[in-house]
């Protein structure tokens, strides 16, 4: 999946980073533009990345708490 050479979670990350960077790159067109439908669609994206860098967030939490200390 991810490189040995990032830290735990940071492929995943930088996933969120990319689609939140598209997010708001759309919405910014879509304003400037004046066209509604990609500045709707720019902050679902957002939105989107939001939640899924919530959730891993909480995942690896779960883990960690599981996991037993060595």
């Amino acid at each position: 999946m991810g490189s040995s050479f990032l830290p735990k979670g940071a492929s995943a990350m930088s996933e969120h980073k990319a689609e939140e960077t598209k997010g708001r790159v759309k919405e910014s067109i879509g304003d400037a533009t004046g066209n509604k439908r990609l500045e709707r669609e720019g902050k679902a994206d957002r939105a989107s990345a939001a939640t899924k860098k919530t959730v891993d967030k909480a995942a690896d939490a779960v883990k960690d708490f599981v996991t037993p200390k060595k």
